[in-house]
């Protein structure tokens, strides 16, 4: 059973939806008022009625530009039947970012992670946490494909979550800086070298 939005939580789910790609594109400081009236159709009155400044308005559409990210992962870890195939679905779900964009503007993550670095705590915390999370998420499927036996027992888990992580976000700000998509690729092929290298 659904719960029915009240009108309020209506408006202000499509702000969010609305600006999400508009912040992911020009970040936090490019995206003005003007972008965010003239995409909603809305009042400066109307965007600020729901919510209390434009920071706040750049931290929701960042969870729903990483909630799309990660929706997008986990439908395709459900799927997986290995836990090679579980993290060969990062390199996959990444790629796809120029192939079949699903997100407006790129990866939420190393967006804001760049812009944000010194300019907005509360963005660079998320962002943060994010990261974390995507490191947690990888590092509890080789420990597992370790204690299942598929993985060789020797190796180590953040070291090579790290890796992956460094390798697929610099494989796409190469690209992006470069409009070279086939740079990601050949970046995430050593991403999938180094899920092989884990099996016994």
């Amino acid at each position: 059973m659904t719960t029915k939005l009240s009108k309020a939580e209506r408006t202000r789910q499509f702000i969010i939806e609305t600006t999400a790609g508009i912040f992911n594109t020009k970040g936090y400081a490019g995206t003005s008022l003007n972008d965010l009236t003239d995409a909603t159709g809305l009042t400066k009155g109307s965007i600020y009625g729901n919510f209390e400044n434009k920071e706040e308005v750049a931290l929701a559409a960042f969870d729903y530009n990483l909630s799309k990210v990660k929706g997008r992962i986990q439908q395709h870890l459900d799927q997986a039947n290995t836990y090679s195939q579980k993290l060969l679905v990062y390199s996959d779900v990444y790629r796809t970012f120029f192939r079949i964009p699903f997100i407006q503007g790129g990866c939420p993550i190393l967006n804001t992670a760049v812009e944000a670095d010194d300019t907005n705590n509360l963005l660079k915390d998320r962002a943060a946490k994010a990261l974390q999370q995507w490191k947690k998420g990888i590092i509890d499927l080789i420990k597992a494909g370790v204690a299942s036996g598929e993985f060789k027992e020797d190796v180590e888990p953040e070291r090579i979550a790290l890796s992956m992580i460094a390798l697929i976000e610099g494989g796409i700000m190469i690209a992006q800086a470069t409009n070279m998509p086939t740079s990601l690729d050949k970046v995430l092929k050593t991403v999938e070298l180094l899920i092989e290298q884990l099996k016994k």
